[in-house]
Parts: structure tokens; sequence; C-alpha cells
């Protein structure tokens, strides 16, 4: 079946920060970006729930034509995505394909160590799930990995107060107890992080090197829809985009917007 798209799943409007690297680095593919702003924060939820919660998701863009979907979310990634995989595509959709964001991130990161001590900070679910742990584990069992998990962080980011005060005192409280660590490599294991990266960066200094998602999944898609021709030639190449959400909000356009780097018009939906 071709005039396939590219799904884009996350939790709230973070994977924007995906989308807008995805777009600049393979524009000419039509994609459908849906964010369960009504749900979100995923990152506090049990593990059954977010399965729940990015099943009906990956469902209700495989019926919006997509052929592939990423999971631009870390906590959906690291909770959801091998169960998703393993058994949800095989039963209900066993021709499409899930990708998550945590894989290509670990590559990367291993790709860059000097000392193998590598920090990340995420989310309490994505922390909790030990994701980045195993595939580090997997990669490169020499590796030691720090994390800490950030609470504050993603309800700065939603409210708009990623500019404040409060924003780098709660950074400064999250990191230093990574760079006490010597590592050498800085993970931002939330979608959200994104826009907070210069402060990131002013805090630890330019030794340490800084992995952003974005950059990260897109090259990855790019060099996987190369190994796939048989994907990549069913998907529709005329350049739109399409933003769906499930709480249709002011906030959701505006900061929408800021983390897509244009504005953005966005059409609620509901999920089963």
């Amino acid at each position: 079946m071709t005039n396939q798209c590219v799904g884009i799943f996350d939790s709230g409007f973070g994977g924007l920060d995906i989308t807008k690297e995805i777009v600049k680095v393979l524009p000419e593919y039509n994609y459908v970006y849906l964010g369960d702003t009504a749900r979100a924060p995923y990152g506090s939820r049990s593990q059954e729930l977010i399965y729940k919660f990015t099943a009906q998701a990956v469902d209700f863009l495989f019926k919006q034509n997509c052929r592939l979907i990423i999971l631009a979310c870390n906590t959906a990634s690291s909770e959801a995505l091998r169960k998703i995989q393993q058994e949800y595509l095989p039963k209900y959709y066993p021709e499409k394909k899930v990708l998550g964001v945590i894989i290509p991130t670990v590559e990367a990161a291993i790709s860059l160590t000097k000392n193998n001590r590598i920090g990340v900070i995420a989310t309490q679910g994505t922390v909790n799930s030990r994701a980045f742990e195993r595939e580090f584990k997997k990669l490169n069992p020499n590796i030691s990995v720090f994390q800490k998990s950030c609470p504050l962080l993603v309800p700065i980011v939603e409210t708009g107060e990623h500019n404040s005060e409060i924003a780098n005192i709660a950074l400064k409280n999250y990191l230093n107890p990574l760079i006490k660590q010597d590592i050498d490599t800085l993970i931002l294991g939330c979608t959200h992080y994104g826009l907070l990266k210069d402060k990131i960066r002013a805090i630890i200094g330019k030794n340490i090197n800084l992995i952003t998602e974005g950059r990260v999944v897109a090259e990855k898609l790019k060099d996987y829809l190369k190994r796939h021709p048989e994907i990549e030639n069913e998907l529709l190449k005329t350049s739109k985009i399409k933003f769906l959400t499930t709480d249709l909000t002011d906030k959701f356009q505006i900061l929408g917007s800021k983390f897509f780097g244009k504005p953005i018009i966005p059409e609620k939906v509901i999920l089963e």
C-alpha cells in the first residue's frame, strides 16, 4: 500500500523537537504528529497504563495511514516499546513498524564517550525502567551509567518557565551530582529538555558531550529508510505535516510552535 506517512508520537509536545529535526533531515515525507497532552506527563504513571496509552496512540496512528511510527517519548520507549514490538504488532499490525528513541541515543553516546562514564537525565518512569542501563550493557558492558530523575523539569517547561531562575536552580540541583561523577557525556533523556539545552550547556561546561535526541533520531531514521527500501517506497512524498493533540489548548499551540521552531496549527482528536 503506497501513499503512507511517518507517525511521530509523544505524551505531550516535547516530541515536536524531534519532529523538527526529522523534517530538517527528511523534508520530503509526509508526517502525522500526535501529542497525548490530555494525559501527559507519562513519567509518573504505572508501566501498565503507559503501555495502554501507547498502544491506543499506535493504533490511532496506523489508522491515520502511517507506515511506521517513532515513539518520540522516552517514557513510552522505555516502558512500552518492547511489548508493542513483541506482542502488539505481531497480533494486530504484523507488516508495520514502531521504533523508539533510546537505542539510537545510546549508540550515539557510546560513539562519543572517551572515559565510559555517561550521565542521563530523564523522567522518573524512564529512570525506574532502567532501559538506558539495559541498552548500554548490551552494547558495551564497560560503560558506567549515572542516572538522575528530574521530576521538576517537565512541569517547568510545560508552564513556559524554561527561562526562569527556578529552571536554573532545579538544573544545578540535578546536574551537579552527575558532574561530580566525572561524566564526559550527558544524555537529555526526555524530549522536553531540548528547550533547556543552552542552560544545561552553561552548567556542565564545554568539556562534556551533550546529546539531544532530535538530531540523533533524525539521522538514524534516514539510515533506517535507506536500509529498508520496501518501507521507503511506500511513503508519500508531498512534504505535509499534520499536528494532532488530545487536548487542544493555547499552550499546546504556543509551546508546540516553540519546540517545532515555527507556528503549528494543531487539531484535537480522541484516543479510544
